[in-house]
């Protein structure tokens, strides 16, 4: 079964949004062993969606189409697929009841607006919409067959899992087309073309799983991809590449998936029980927000300190003046200092510190634009790293505050291969 896409909305074309659904529903649909070799973004115009709709019926079974649901008059979408499919709108009288109840929930007039959601092609079958009003579709005709679920992403990953995901792995049959499934390596601390040169032999000799590298803005990703019959024999594949590469790339490689490393080192300093205090600089707050991103992170994350200037610098983190004037704020003794201080502000297992120059302004020839420090400290010793970054000021940013959770991730796995006690 060949699958394509349409995403539905001139907001996509003017760059005002970026395609989420679309990314979401490739990777579910390629889970489920379903092919996707065409995506097509079209923009509220019924005319040029139904000539899109056309072309992709022509070349795909099943077109799975996103947006366009809405109750205001540039939502054409399921008038466009009737017009395809040569039939009229009709109304659902159960969305129509469920619209109804909608308003009177929540007080507002029932607008004929709100009730054109209700119209669908004749002979569709509803998809429920159970977070929002605007309900999908399917319909088929012949051989061909045109689902349409909502473009905003709450409704319609509800809907997909719900009741499209179901009704595609029916109609595949169970077994026909096995399943493709893909790992995705995360990678710190390594550039792209670094990561591939250490693993260059086993991407020319990809057959099944393939690997494919992806550069991020902060980290690389690898993504071992296999299909198979079943999720079992997939993973059977995935797995001596995947051991083959973390033996390769060591450390590096520090997690899998879904696993963010601010989630990893918070793992790492729940295990050891250990708790962490952050000073940032150049960051503003950045590695406070990721790491608190993490559900439970208060059991080991004590506070984040954003002192951006070097008056806050001396006064909440005991920064001496004196280092301000032989070194500078961006410097290393100024970045032990930072972690110094605000360990023992909160009486923190760990302190760690960033300073840096994120530009585009400030730098000169000693100190560039890019020049970061960080600092990382416990109850032994205090130590300092110094780190060039390039990019623009949200990626020097963003960066700097990757690499200072790469160097705790470091430590802590230092810490553990050395047995050393929480």
């Amino acid at each position: 079964m060949q699958v394509e896409l349409a995403s539905v909305g001139t907001e996509l074309l003017l760059g005002q949004i970026v395609d989420t659904n679309a990314a979401y529903l490739a990777g579910k649909l390629s889970e489920l062993g379903i092919t996707v070799y065409h995506k097509t973004t079209v923009g509220d115009n019924a005319e040029r969606l139904a000539a899109a709709l056309r072309i992709s019926l022509g070349r795909s079974d099943v077109v799975l189409a996103t947006g366009g649901l809405g109750p205001t008059d540039d939502d054409i979408t399921a008038a466009a697929v009737a017009e395809v499919m040569g039939v009229g709108l009709v109304e659902d009288e159960a969305t129509t009841e469920r619209i109804r109840s909608f308003a009177r929930f929540r007080g507002v007039k029932l607008l004929d607006s709100l009730l054109k959601q209700a119209l669908v092609p004749k002979g569709a079958e509803v998809i429920p919409n159970p977070v929002g009003t605007a309900p999908g579709f399917i319909i088929s005709r012949e051989s061909k067959t045109v689902i349409t679920l909502p473009g905003v992403p709450t409704e319609m990953r509800a809907m997909a899992e719900e009741s499209v995901f179901p009704y595609l792995a029916q109609r595949l049959g169970e077994g026909d087309a096995g399943v493709i499934l893909s790992r995705v390596l995360r990678i710190a601390g390594m550039g792209e073309s670094q990561a591939e040169a250490e693993i260059s032999d086993l991407i020319g000799q990809q057959t099944n799983p393939t690997i494919a590298p992806l550069a991020k803005t902060h980290e690389v990703f690898l993504r071992l991809t296999a299909r198979a019959p079943g999720r079992t024999a997939a993973e059977r594949l995935i797995a001596p590449v995947e051991a083959e590469i973390r033996q390769r790339l060591g450390n590096h490689v520090y997690g899998a998936d879904e696993e963010s490393l601010e989630l990893v080192v918070g793992r790492m300093l729940e295990a050891a029980a250990l708790t962490l205090a952050v000073a940032e600089s150049c960051t503003g707050g950045l590695i406070g927000h990721r790491i608190t991103g993490v559900p439970g992170s208060s059991r080991y994350f004590l506070c984040s300190v954003t002192a951006y200037s070097n008056e806050s610098k001396v006064r909440l983190l005991g920064l001496s003046e004196e280092i301000l004037r032989q070194h500078g704020a961006v410097s290393a003794p100024a970045a032990a200092a930072m972690a110094e201080g605000v360990r023992k502000a909160v009486h923190a297992d760990i302190g760690m510190s960033v300073t840096g120059i994120a530009g585009p302004d400030g730098g000169k020839a000693a100190k560039p634009v890019g020049l970061v420090y960080l600092g990382l400290a416990d109850a032994d010793e205090t130590v300092t790293e110094e780190i060039r970054l390039r990019g623009d000021r949200a990626m020097i940013k963003e960066r700097a505050a990757q690499m200072a959770l790469y160097r705790l991730y470091r430590t802590l796995r230092t810490r553990q291969a050395a047995g050393v006690p929480a």
